[in-house]
């Protein structure tokens, strides 16, 4: 089910005549558990219009480096695999991805986004928002309870937005159904080149990037990967996690906390597959998937006064995440 407070129309324009229904994928490089892709196949149903979803892939994200590129490259490889199992077509271009996300809009009768809480992923949005001539939908996906909802301001500690989520807890965490498009979209022919990137290597030796930083080969991206650690954690970490979580060389941590960040496991789907679970453990994960994790949400989307007026002791990453477990 997606409910309304997941839904935000980011313009004034008006649904056109034009052909195609466009996902702009960029935050949420998934198929499974994404309310973004659901909901744009609802509105390209009732449109009676293909769906397309684009991707950009741009050289200049702030910090970013060739382990980040080429997990995130092994995940949009299976994004794109996936789509054309459900007959949707991906077109990937290596371009800045608010501008080609306006190329694009001049295609679409509707854009539909995901939802990004940094500068930078703001900025982007914003840009198509203001200069598309279609409607502009934003849907959130990649937190449980969506951010305003959860709290409309700044919270200052884990104990103050904890109480706030519990309360709505039940509300968001209903599963979510898959779609099937009923005009395909995957033989189609649209006027941009497809960035192909079937050869990951090939394309990393052709971005810049900061190659210092070499990729991980235990870390492959992918929805697929992500549920294999999930149900390994969830087998074998889980019952003595809440001993041994902060005890690094007995790794017992998830690993899912890159997963997370490039939106290839989906919150809700990892605490669907718990909630059933009843290991002593669980509280303790669930405590940093959802409270900690949104916290660092709210963090990153509300002006923080009070800090931005304290001396910085630490740096949030670049996903404004906490690390769950």
């Amino acid at each position: 089910m997606i409910l309304q407070e997941r839904i935000k129309t980011l313009n004034n324009k008006n649904i056109t005549d034009n052909q195609y229904v466009v996902y702009w994928m960029q935050s949420s490089q998934r198929t499974e558990y994404n309310h973004v892709l659901e909901y744009s196949i609802i509105q390209a149903n009732s449109l009676k219009k293909p769906l397309i979803v684009y991707f950009g892939l741009t050289d200049g994200f702030p910090e970013a480096n060739e382990r980040h590129y080429y997990f995130m490259l092994e995940g949009l490889k299976e994004v794109k695999e996936e789509l054309a199992k459900r007959d949707i077509k991906m077109l990937i271009r290596r371009v800045s991805p608010e501008i080609g996300a306006l190329e694009i809009s001049s295609l679409a009768a509707l854009m539909v986004v995901d939802r990004g809480y940094l500068r930078v992923e703001r900025s982007w949005r914003n840009f198509l928002a203001q200069n598309a001539k279609c409607t502009v939908i934003e849907v959130e996906t990649n937190v449980i309870v969506p951010i305003e909802e959860a709290s409309p301001k700044e919270e200052y500690s884990a104990a103050t937005l904890r109480t706030k989520i519990s309360k709505k807890l039940e509300t968001y965490t209903l599963p979510l159904s898959e779609r099937k498009c009923d005009v395909m979209s995957i033989n189609m022919d649209l006027p941009f080149e497809n960035y192909d990137i079937e050869d990951i290597d090939k394309v990393i030796s052709s971005l810049d990037i900061d190659k210092n930083v070499k990729r991980v080969s235990y870390y492959k991206g992918g929805t697929k990967n992500a549920k294999l650690l999930l149900e390994d954690f969830i087998s074998n970490k889980l019952p003595n996690y809440t001993k041994l979580k902060n005890h690094p060389g007995e790794e017992y941590t998830s690993y899912l906390s890159p997963y997370l960040h490039f939106g290839q496991i989906s919150p809700l789907y990892v605490y669907n597959q718990l909630i059933y679970v009843n290991v002593e453990g669980k509280k303790d994960f669930l405590e940093e998937l959802i409270v900690r994790r949104e916290l660092s949400m709210n963090f990153v989307f509300y002006p923080m006064a009070t800090i931005r007026n304290t001396p910085l002791l630490f740096k949030v990453g670049d996903d404004g995440c906490y690390a769950p477990g």
